[in-house]
């Protein structure tokens, strides 16, 4: 169940057959389908934000934004702007501002510490940012999020990396999961997976209920919703 003080989260990944989400040389993983890139936008199209770390960005140097027209009248008819907000989510905030992101159609937020937010509190880029930092430097995640509802974030995508899923899993922070498995095998001992971090013990793993399956050609669509615990 949805823990009311935060929004609806959901992970949207697409991976190799071998559980992958980019190659070894971390390039930006665009193996998925025409299928996966219309479900993937289908997905950003219910939320009222997507959120994806600096690394994620920094890789593709662009976001998904909604173009279908039945999905944008949709969002017009729910009273909602054509385009969720992306929020970008960094310690550092190092992130290079000639990206094209940067001149897409989107409203754009920064959740960061003091530090990765200096740069950013003058400049145009960034509409709204958000700071909110552990002791040890790092952005506190579960602040940022209750945060997020307050500021109108119902439902919430989260599109990658590894790490920042794995920290939200670690938190208890993920309602469900959507992973599209493509037909390929990308290996290597150090390629990035859905879930990086340090891992779980199999007694202590989170557990998954199998929501629903499709296929469409080659690819399986897989949707998880995750066993929430008491915080």
């Amino acid at each position: 169940m949805t823990q009311q003080h935060r929004p609806q989260t959901t992970v949207i990944l697409a991976m190799s057959a071998d559980g992958k989400i980019a190659d070894v040389t971390r390039s930006p993983a665009r193996f998925g389908s025409i299928n996966d890139k219309a479900h993937l936008e289908k997905e950003i199209a219910t939320k009222d934000g997507v959120l994806f770390g600096a690394g994620t960005l920094r890789a593709y140097g662009t976001t998904l934004t909604v173009s279908h027209p039945d999905l944008l009248q949709h969002r017009q008819c729910n009273g909602k702007p054509p385009q969720p907000v992306h929020i970008v989510i960094s310690h550092s905030g190092n992130l290079n501002p000639e990206l094209r992101f940067f001149q897409q159609p989107v409203e754009r937020w920064l959740v960061s510490t003091a530090a990765g937010a200096k740069f950013w509190q003058a400049r145009p880029e960034f509409k709204r940012i958000l700071v909110f930092e552990t002791p040890t430097g790092k952005v506190d995640v579960r602040a940022a999020l209750q945060n997020l509802t307050t500021l109108g974030i119902a439902h919430l995508g989260v599109l990658g990396g590894g790490k920042l899923v794995a920290n939200f899993i670690e938190l208890n922070l993920i309602d469900e999961i959507w992973l599209t498995i493509c037909p390929l095998i990308l290996g290597g001992k150090d390629t990035p997976t859905p879930v990086d971090g340090c891992g779980f013990l199999a007694k202590l793993a989170p557990r998954l209920q199998l929501m629903e399956v499709r296929t469409e050609d080659q690819e399986v669509f897989l949707h998880y919703s995750l066993q929430q615990f008491p915080d």
